[in-house]
């Protein structure tokens, strides 16, 4: 009895020196970071927290009291009734886990060794099969593929379910299981086990994994009649860079307007969502807002944009099932402000905040501390953004004859505008039958038709209106 009594007064004052720990290390604002881990999407953060238990009452500390007796009855129960004498650091580490998992998809318990792993996590570059991952509803479930890497190619598409990771089963896996299992040296295979909603289907997969680059802005370029358009692919620490240089770049251009491309973007840094979205807003608009149970957790981020640029270029986002957490943020942003008209498919819905805060030993929690709101309030998590035109994405197919006549006046414009380039510079001219293809593609696709269409319309409105 005496042994419990001991176990119970460590666990108690485990308990809270290590809350006091965890507060003393995190500083007085958030910061965010994103993760490029193939199979992994989560915005993280260190957040202060003021006076850990202030707002806990007199009934639910007693109630924790007892909670707390019932664990370390348990624990010398199992320290020394198991078959073998099990290792304290591993029956804590296992409760930790268990507790964080218990909570939602998202907060979990890291070993020194995981929590050593998330902050190398935002290189740009890693080794894997290339796919953004999240358990919903008690499912692994695909966020979206990584354009032009080895998921992408195998043909993995977002919202599918992944029921199997080689032999093994994925019930109640957590994520950073999921992770570890999807991760390997380059050139390893992984087989992965697929049900896909749209047919009901088993679909199996082996995939060869590869080091996984990331071009954030994609595709540049004015598709008709001064209407610029820009893909981009994940908000990292370049992103911003990247994409003003792209706005530049189509303004020089001639581009009065905009399409923004974020379909299969899976998020990444906050703070550079935040500033992409202020290029579109003036200053003193509403971005996003977090609330959570404390004061410290709650913030509003309002544009700080001093540049008249972009602010008036009519403008259409497009989204998809992949578009999620700071894609969100910034279609909410743009939707709620009546800045951008958003066409294509509802989001994701990935819109919690997991703050990161360090243990004493080197471990550390990731924990869901507060939940994104759009300007108007309304909630991002679970729900997503629903577009003002919903339209499935579809690609125009012309009959055979049809497609023959195209392909003949192609071939013949191809010819006429890059004979000369060809034969002195090789490489120019493979890179103008790219954005060529790129093009054709795009004006291919009914949601970018739509968004076009969008944007005459705003023109239009705008100039009878005298605007």
């Amino acid at each position: 009895m005496f042994k419990k009594f001991l176990v119970f007064c460590f666990v108690v004052l485990a308990a809270f020196s290590l809350t006091r720990f965890a507060v003393s290390q995190v500083p007085g604002a958030e910061t965010t970071t994103g993760t490029q881990v193939p199979g992994e999407q989560t915005i993280t953060g260190t957040q202060a927290a003021e006076k850990p238990v202030a707002n806990v009452t007199r009934a639910a500390k007693d109630d924790l009291y007892s909670q707390i007796e019932l664990f370390s009855y348990a624990l010398t129960t199992i320290q020394s009734e198991y078959t073998e004498e099990p290792k304290p650091k591993d029956l804590i580490y296992g409760s930790l886990k268990g507790m964080l998992a218990s909570l939602d998809p998202h907060s979990q318990f890291l070993d020194p060794e995981d929590f050593k792993e998330l902050k190398t996590e935002t290189q740009g570059k890693f080794g894997g099969l290339g796919i953004e991952i999240s358990i919903r509803d008690g499912l692994l479930t695909v966020i979206t593929p990584i354009e032009d890497t080895p998921a992408w190619k195998a043909g993995i598409k977002a919202g599918d379910k992944i029921v199997k990771i080689g032999d093994e089963i994925t019930k109640d896996i957590t994520m950073n299981d999921a992770v570890k299992k999807l991760r390997g040296k380059p050139g390893t295979q992984v087989k992965i086990t697929i049900l896909r909603e749209d047919d009901l289907k088993i679909h199996n997969f082996t995939i060869t994994r590869e080091i996984i680059h990331v071009q954030d802005v994609k595709d540049t370029q004015i598709l008709q009649d001064k209407i610029g358009y820009v893909r981009l692919t994940e908000f990292r620490e370049e992103s911003y860079t990247e994409f003003r240089k792209a706005l530049d770049l189509l303004k020089s251009q001639g581009a009065d307007s905009l399409i923004l491309d974020l379909r299969n973007n899976p998020g990444g840094l906050l703070n550079v969502a935040i500033k992409i979205t202020e290029e579109f807003l003036p200053a003193g608009k509403m971005i996003v807002s977090t609330k959570g149970r404390r004061e410290s957790q709650n913030s509003e981020a309002k544009s700080a944009n001093s540049s008249p640029d972009f602010v008036k270029w009519p403008m259409v986002v497009l989204i998809n099932e992949g578009s999620a957490s700071g894609s969100e943020i910034l279609a909410g942003a743009l939707q709620d402000n009546k800045r951008a008209v958003i066409v294509g498919m509802k989001s994701f819905g990935k819109g919690s905040v997991q703050s990161v805060i360090p243990l004493p030993d080197g471990s550390g929690l990731r924990l869901t501390t507060s939940k994104y709101f759009t300007p108007s309030g309304k909630s991002i998590h679970g729900i997503g953004i629903i577009p003002d035109i919903e339209i499935k994405r579809e690609f125009r197919k012309l009959d055979p004859e049809a497609q023959q006549l195209e392909d003949i006046e192609k071939a013949f414009d191809e010819v006429e505008s890059k004979d000369v380039k060809s034969a002195s510079d090789p490489e120019a001219a493979e890179k103008i039958k790219k954005e060529q293809d790129i093009s054709k593609k795009l004006l291919d696709d009914n949601q970018v038709q739509c968004a076009l269409q969008v944007i005459k319309g705003i023109r239009v409105y705008r100039s009878m209106a005298g605007n």
